[in-house]
Formats: structure tokens, C-alpha cells, sequence
């Protein structure tokens, strides 16, 4: 399943088991792993392509698997059916306008004005040409995530809130619009559940319920690397796409 990975994939596991997952429901750790496995997606949170997270659900300690937005792109990558693909932020004063019908989004990247996020930008474009832009306000990412995500005010969605709205724009663009390969839909389905170690036993914790507060969440401290994110210097980091400064494509 691993092959050559097996062994950093079961380093990975043994660090989160003796740290953040001390005290988890063993098959829900196992079940989650097994999931990440198969995808190749690594488990080190410092990666931001998977992360196993504790969660109280019904006053029992279990571990639930979650995405991220680079494994939703790894996986885009590997089903070789996108020319490009991107998600960012746009900062204030970049927006000029965004036409949700027409999905015409104008940008003044030069104006940027301060280090405050109003919203998010995803794109891709397959290899037959069919392309997709969405934009989301950074008040319609926080209200999806409020009424969604049981986790949200804790764990990645408070130590690295730009990762997770990055995450949740890209996933809701490529489920809706995207090509899904097998293991992209596999990674849909099962992104941010419990997920058992008998028959795929999932139990979803992503719908909005009343029964449950967000105080059940255990808090986890994630940090997302840098290195894989860095551009050149005076290097466009929208290049490609309809984001970029140099963009000439109709």
C-alpha cells in the first residue's frame, strides 16, 4: 500500500499517536491512517496535504482525518487531467469586482493595501479546455465553516485559517465542477469524518447539528511549511492563471 513510504508513514503515525492523539480511540487513529494511506497523502502536519485530528464525539476522545488543500491538488495533479489549477487569497484592496454568473473576477494585485484577507480565489482549467473560477468572501468561507464544520474555532481552523478556507473553496469547486478521479472521490467522502476500521464505517461530524458545541473540539496546533509555498523573487505567484498581473488569455 506504502511502498517505499512505509516507513516515514508509520514514523508519522507514532509521533501523533504519542502526542496529539494521546488518548484516542485506537481504531479511529488506525481507521483514519488507513484512509491516508492508500491516497499517499502524507500525515505530518506540518505538510498540510492530511492531518488526523482528535475530536470529543459524545464525550469519547476519537480521531477524525481531514484534507488538506494541497492533497486536494496532489491528487488534481496525479489524475492528469488539469492544465492549471491554483487557490489564494486576495488581500484588501486588491478586488476590484467578481461576476458570480459570468465568473469574471477583477483584480488590482499592485493594490494591495494591508495583510488583511477579504476572500478567496480558486481556479483550474482542464486539458479540454473546459475552465472554472469561484470566489468566495472571506464572511461566506467563516458562515460555511460555522454551520459545517464542528471543528471550526479549533484545531487548523484556528491556527491556520487561510489553509482551511483555501481547502474548503478548492474542494467545493473541484466536487462540483472538477473530474474525479477514484481516489479524489474517495478523499471527498471521506475528508474530515471518523472514520472506523470496520467496512469503511464512516460517521460524518461535518454537518451543521445543535446537539454538540464546539467546545467538545480538542485543540491541536498545526503549522503549515513554508518551503513548498515559496515563489522566486519578482516571480508572479499567480502565473498561469486568470489571477496573474501578465494574464493576456481571454
Amino acid at each position: 500500500m506504502l511502498d517505499k513510504q512505509a516507513n516515514g508513514f508509520i514514523t508519522s503515525l507514532l509521533n501523533l499517536k504519542q502526542d496529539k492523539l494521546k488518548g484516542c480511540n485506537d481504531m479511529t487513529v488506525l481507521g483514519s491512517a488507513l484512509k491516508a494511506a492508500p491516497l499517499k497523502l502524507p500525515i505530518d502536519p506540518n505538510l498540510g496535504f492530511a492531518w488526523i485530528i482528535p475530536f470529543k464525539n459524545h464525550g469519547k476522545l476519537e480521531a477524525q482525518f481531514q484534507v488538506g488543500y494541497r492533497g486536494f491538488i496532489q491528487m488534481a495533479q496525479r489524475s492528469a487531467q488539469y492544465k492549471k489549477l491554483n487557490v489564494t487569497e486576495i488581500y484588501e484592496g486588491q478586488l476590484k469586482s467578481f461576476n458570480p454568473l459570468t465568473e469574471e473576477l477583477e483584480l488590482d494585485l499592485d493594490n494591495k493595501q494591508s495583510d488583511e484577507v477579504v476572500g478567496y480565489a480558486a481556479y483550474f482549467r482542464r486539458l479540454n479546455g473546459f475552465e472554472k473560477m469561484v470566489y468566495w468572501s472571506k464572511e461566506k468561507v467563516t458562515a460555511h465553516a460555522r454551520r459545517f464544520s464542528k471543528s471550526f474555532g479549533n484545531g487548523p481552523w484556528k491556527t491556520d485559517f487561510d489553509a482551511m478556507a483555501r481547502k474548503t473553496v478548492l474542494k467545493n469547486m473541484l466536487s462540483t465542477w472538477g473530474i474525479l478521479s477514484i481516489d479524489m472521490q474517495e478523499a471527498i467522502t471521506s475528508d474530515s469524518k471518523i472514520i472506523k476500521t470496520t467496512e469503511d464505517d464512516y460517521e460524518l461530524l461535518e454537518e451543521g447539528t445543535e446537539d454538540e458545541s464546539n467546545a467538545n473540539v480538542t485543540d491541536v496546533e498545526y503549522t503549515e511549511s513554508d518551503e513548498s509555498g515559496k515563489e522566486e523573487d519578482g516571480k508572479d505567484p499567480y502565473e498561469g492563471t486568470p489571477f496573474s498581473e501578465n494574464n493576456t488569455e481571454s
